[in-house]
């Protein structure tokens, strides 16, 4: 609490000058994310000014969200750049619904953004993004994508990849290139809504194969693609969305050989790889059958919709360079060039690592509040798999009147056989102070008998 800015330096109203002087300490690692700062009374006379500048300071600083106050006990150097969602159903006041990455000060996202594109407007002018671009990418931005994947897959190449914007995006046009409706479409018994919504827009039967905690089930597998000759088998290998489950180095081989047999096509989902760089992807066993796909969206934001497709070889790229012109155009260039730019420069693989490392605090805060709970989890997920108790169905509804968001099992499920379990997503809240609170209406929730109406 003895932080006293330096602002004599600084140009501007005096307020302006306090909030510049928090952001760049912040910056510096002279302020830290949780530090409490002084009051605003001590701050004023401390720096010899009148109590409403600082009082204005603190406000802007809040609003700009490096600083958030805690009612009773004071004000703190916020843990996160992200901001209170203002558009949420009234009813939430907590939303872990959506399974995003967190945003640690140490990701310096806000700063970073601004760096990267006056990078890019000092080397070849913003405006340049402004019209159409190649669908897919450029060479020098599909090139400078394969260089950074090959350090997880060895035979990424640019004639073999195109930027897509979002793997939705992805997914729906890979289901469209490789099934007609009816066709049918292996993946997981509980399986990722996205797949879902692009099957049954486009007609496409998906069949759920059975799974474990350790993920699909091999022998489980291979029946199916005898019983029901799938056009592609759609997989989250690693992190898998919802459970977490991530396949072992054996089950990896042997579904790349049950693909491989049963001539079929594997669309496997990388969104989660980088958060557990030590599982190699599919691809490596069998490039040649594998449509992989990568997106930024949770490792570093949704919001920037820059994902990689590999595909098998360049002939399938250009098909899928087609169905990509054919629907959305392109990626956004700007977001396309600011995400190379950071490729080129290391700045991604810094901003993953940040949030990497905040997604592992999360988890070990997660195992804390629900010990005595059955869920599943990995280390660097930003999500878990809870088992709800027995004749406890209206637990997901019960949270909702009581303002915290989760997504039941019945989002997930393929068949429509319910495990009785939820998604909670804890990269969503906007901090750690908010995950408490929310993991403790969870965890009330999940002690009270099923007409409890209210949580205290």
């Amino acid at each position: 609490m003895d932080w006293t800015p330096t602002i004599s330096e600084l140009s501007g109203p005096r307020y302006q000058r306090i909030v510049e002087a928090m952001e760049a300490d912040i910056a510096a690692g002279r302020l830290v994310r949780g530090q409490q700062l002084p009051t605003q009374r001590a701050l004023a006379k401390a720096l010899g000014i009148d109590l409403t500048t600082v009082t204005r300071a603190y406000t802007e600083a809040r609003r700009r969200g490096i600083m958030e106050a805690r009612v009773g006990q004071g004000s703190f150097v916020s843990e996160t750049s992200a901001r209170r969602t203002v558009d949420l159903p009234h009813p939430v006041a907590i939303d872990l619904s959506m399974n995003v990455p967190p945003h640690p000060l140490e990701a310096q996202l806000d700063e970073r953004i601004i760096a990267g594109l006056e990078a890019i407007r000092a080397q070849s002018g913003l405006t340049a993004f402004l019209n159409y671009q190649p669908p897919g990418g450029s060479a020098h931005e599909r090139e400078v994508a394969a260089r950074w994947m090959r350090t997880r897959v060895p035979h990424a190449h640019a004639d073999k990849l195109v930027i897509f914007p979002g793997a939705q995006t992805i997914l729906f046009n890979l289901l469209a290139h490789l099934a007609r409706p009816r066709d049918v479409v292996l993946t997981e018994a509980i399986t990722f809504p996205g797949i879902k919504a692009a099957a049954a827009q486009l007609g496409v039967k998906l069949v759920g194969v059975a799974m474990d905690d350790g993920g699909i089930l091999p022998d489980a597998l291979a029946k199916a693609c005898r019983t029901h000759k799938p056009k592609a088998v759609y997989l989250i290998p690693t992190l898998h969305n919802p459970t977490t489950a991530t396949l072992a180095p054996e089950r990896r081989s042997a579904i790349a050989k049950i693909v491989r047999d049963a001539d079929t096509m594997l669309i496997e989902d990388d969104a989660y790889g980088l958060l557990d760089r030590s599982a190699s992807p599919i691809a490596n066993l069998i490039p040649e059958r594998t449509y992989l796909a990568t997106t930024l969206s949770k490792c570093i934001a949704p919001a920037l919709r820059v994902a990689y497709l590999l595909a098998p070889d360049s002939g399938a790229q250009l098909q899928m360079r087609g169905h990509l012109q054919a629907t959305v155009q392109m990626p956004a260039p700007l977001m396309v060039a600011l995400v190379t730019h950071w490729l080129e420069t290391g700045v991604a693989d810094r901003i993953i690592t940040a949030i990497r490392n905040e997604a592992v605090g999360r988890q070990q805060l997660a195992q804390r509040a629900l010990k005595g709970f059955q869920f599943q989890a990995k280390p660097t997920a930003h999500h878990l798999w809870l088992h709800l108790p027995e004749g406890r169905p209206d637990v997901a509804a019960h949270l909702l009147r009581n303002g915290l968001a989760i997504v039941a099992d019945d989002a997930f499920t393929v068949d429509g056989t319910s495990p009785h379990a939820a998604r909670v997503s804890l990269g969503a809240a906007r901090n750690r102070s908010e995950l408490t609170e929310a993991l403790r209406i969870l965890v009330g929730a999940l002690h009270k008998p099923a007409d409890t109406r209210q949580i205290v």
